[in-house]
């Protein structure tokens, strides 16, 4: 029996973070937004919506330059903890239509509709291509009319053809590249829409004289060794349309990528201000605790060792760690984070970043000497949360960083 051909769909939520603000504030709709800091501060854009993009704004640059190339746009410092809901919300839609769901970031996932054919095809389907194509378009029609956020997608036999699909698809489009079609669409695209290929890769090409992926899938293959190496078969076979149809690992929502009973390196978080921070109250280092430990309760881990980084406006970075006996209640990491804090700020340059981790994780068991209640009460927060939102309760420490919350935006890392 002949297996199934691939059916691969990139779907990609379009200006993501602008999209979810404009359903907080409708008067956005329309007007030119920028997610990622206040007008004329520090960080990156997070997103830009379509109407500010024809100046030269993209996501990941500065927003200074920003503020220079749009001095009209709107500029919003995003709201914390409202987006993962959001992606939560849009992967359970997405599950609703096939049961092989890959999240690559909190705004793009791939979905494998390979052998769904039969289950979606209406009698007046002229073909598989139809009956899949129709069947994604009331996939981003259900995302549209539950949650109000505009999506594309793109299907293809690879992941690679189906994420620039999706990309042609944009805004609000989808595409479907039937199999055997890809290197005829590839071809008159420039270099640039190949996943991975950035200014330096590009630059190079140029120089070789190859601009669209046309005339990189048709260059010779000794040239592109002289250019690339070994890489360079791998992108002329790219540029024709051929690549893999995997969709590998999960890569959830901020890469807070916690699986249960994970041990290996360690769970951290970070702040960046936009503006550089004078002082660091308690409710920065509270927040910072309630989001390490919520993640450590989701592992099922305890940890022994607390690290705190600073690093100031100079970006001169200092650590100070502390063992401890292991734990994952915030209450009991605060008392030690605002300590190693102290032992931290001995300058009084303004800061630019924080950050806790924890580490040396394990499943340890604490005979406690009295009685305490440390564990339900963790248990009853996770819950409150698992089934409200994160954000749904705090410490009371937490609740008065509202006064800070404009000019900071937490980003989460990994190690």
């Amino acid at each position: 029996m002949t297996a199934p051909a691939p059916r691969i769909c990139c779907l990609d939520l379009d200006t993501f973070f602008v999209s979810v603000e404009r359903l907080l504030d409708p008067s956005l709709v329309g007007e030119p937004v920028v997610v990622g800091g206040r007008k004329g501060g520090r960080g990156v854009v997070t997103a830009a919506s379509y109407e500010v993009r024809e100046f030269g704004v993209h996501s990941g640059m500065p927003i200074r330059e920003a503020t220079s190339l749009a001095p009209h746009a709107i500029f919003l410092p995003g709201t914390p903890g409202i987006y993962s809901e959001y992606s939560r919300s849009v992967r359970a839609i997405m599950d609703r239509y096939s049961p092989v769901v890959r999240t690559a970031s909190i705004d793009e996932a791939y979905i494998d509709f390979r052998g769904c054919e039969r289950m979606y095809r209406r009698p007046d389907d002229a073909s598989d291509d139809v009956t899949i194509h129709r069947t994604v378009c009331e996939l981003t029609g259900a995302i549209r009319a539950e949650l109000g956020l505009p999506s594309s997608a793109g299907i293809a036999t690879s992941k690679p053809m189906a994420k620039i699909a999706s990309g042609l698809a944009k805004p609000a489009g989808v595409m479907l590249v039937a199999a055997g079609a890809e290197a005829e669409t590839l071809a008159p695209l420039g270099v640039r829409k190949l996943p991975g290929v950035g200014p330096v890769t590009e630059a190079k090409l140029q120089g070789a004289g190859i601009t669209t992926l046309g005339e990189l899938a048709a260059a010779p293959e000794d040239l592109l060794e002289r250019v690339f190496g070994v890489y360079g078969t791998g992108m002329r076979r790219s540029a024709r349309g051929l690549g893999n149809a995997e969709l590998g690992r999960e890569r959830p929502a901020f890469r807070e990528y916690d699986p249960v009973g994970g041990r290996l390196g360690s769970i951290s978080n970070e702040r960046t201000f936009h503006e550089a921070a004078t002082s660091v109250s308690d409710a920065m280092l509270s927040s910072l605790c309630e989001r390490v430990c919520y993640r450590a309760r989701k592992r099922g881990v305890k940890a022994r060792t607390v690290t705190l980084k600073l690093r100031y406006t100079d970006f001169h970075t200092i650590t100070r760690a502390q063992t401890m006996a292991p734990t994952h209640c915030e209450v009991k990491l605060h008392r030690i984070v605002r300590s190693l804090y102290q032992r931290a700020r001995r300058r009084d340059r303004p800061i630019r970043l924080l950050g806790i981790a924890l580490s040396n994780l394990g499943f340890y068991e604490q005979l406690e000497l009295f009685d305490g209640d440390d564990e339900q009460r963790c248990s009853a927060v996770d819950s409150v949360r698992d089934k409200y939102g994160y954000d749904a309760v705090h410490l009371a420490t937490t609740l008065r960083r509202s006064v800070q919350q404009g000019s900071a935006s937490q980003a989460s890392t990994e190690d």
